[in-house]
């Protein structure tokens, strides 16, 4: 096949895939509110019996992959513990895409990529393009050199039927001292209505592919800066189940009305019933119960 007909191809195939909103949202009604986060820390492969290189790595993330892509949403593994192993332990990240897409498991790289111009357009083809190797079906995005600056991003999503969860409202505490500026007129608030701006293009969508990454131990932060997180019309990624302190009803409590788009991240308390598949699911199972119950 010639490269050109290749390209066309790719485009055909592109077009064809459903929003990517429109697929989390049907995983969610199927299967439930739950992402399970991959992320190979040391001390968990330590606890496993891995080694903490490229092998284990690989061992680990598969490992995952089969015991919970029935279970889960959305699997979202956790790119910066690739990338630590070097160009070894980005193959190991392109095997694990692979693997949920075979498994029939949504993934999302969280990435939290951000940059402006060639930069964020260079970044987009390597996480959204079609053909790219480590193209996950979405990717976290940091917006704090301006929104607009994602341009690339949301463009390359929207035509490839990909999806982006932008950082919004995180639990960390010094998020605050950025995402709490304005008070009434937030940046955090800013950027949760460029969003639901952006989710204008899904309209005949029940759910946005452009989302938020809200933490789900932020407690009163929604209510007090004044953030309609329904309004956004796009999955809310909320990570801070279990190891965090979070549960299904803290996340009913922070989100209210928003909570049906909320897609409930855990990951080191998931990731602790391993090596064993029955120790993986059974927590999984667990956590989703969880959410379910508090919907």
């Amino acid at each position: 096949m010639s490269d050109a007909a290749a390209g066309v191809e790719q485009l055909d195939h592109a077009s064809r895939r459903a929003p990517f909103g429109a697929r989390l949202g049907a995983a969610m009604r199927e299967r439930g509110p739950l992402c399970v986060g991959i992320d190979p820390h040391p001390s968990l492969l330590a606890a496993w019996g891995l080694a903490d290189d490229a092998d284990g790595l690989r061992r680990f993330s598969l490992a995952v992959v089969a015991a919970v892509a029935d279970l889960a949403a959305a699997l979202k593994p956790q790119v910066a513990l690739y990338e630590r192993h070097g160009s070894a332990g980005l193959a190991v990240l392109e095997e694990v895409l692979a693997a949920s897409a075979e498994a029939g498991v949504l993934s999302i790289a969280d990435a939290k990529r951000g940059d402006i111009g060639s930069t964020m357009a260079a970044y987009a083809d390597a996480w959204l393009g079609e053909g790219s190797p480590l193209a996950a079906d979405a990717v976290t995005l940091s917006p704090y050199l301006g929104f607009e600056s994602l341009r690339p991003a949301l463009e390359t999503a929207a035509a490839t039927g990909r999806g982006v969860f932008v950082l919004a409202l995180t639990s960390n505490p010094e998020g605050a001292s950025v995402q709490h500026v304005g008070g009434a007129q937030s940046v955090a608030k800013a950027i949760c209505e460029a969003a639901a701006e952006e989710n204008g293009r899904y309209a005949g969508e029940p759910l946005g592919s452009v989302g938020l990454v809200v933490g789900a131990t932020v407690g009163d932060a929604v209510e007090r800066l004044g953030l309609d997180l329904a309004a956004v019309r796009g999955p809310l990624l909320a990570p801070g189940l279990g190891a965090q302190g979070a549960t299904g009803s803290a996340l009913r409590a922070a989100f209210g009305d928003a909570y049906p788009q909320v897609l409930g991240t855990s990951s080191r308390d998931i990731l602790a019933g391993g090596p064993h598949r029955a120790g993986l699911r059974e927590r999984a199972e667990r956590t989703l119960a969880d959410l379910v119950d508090a919907g």
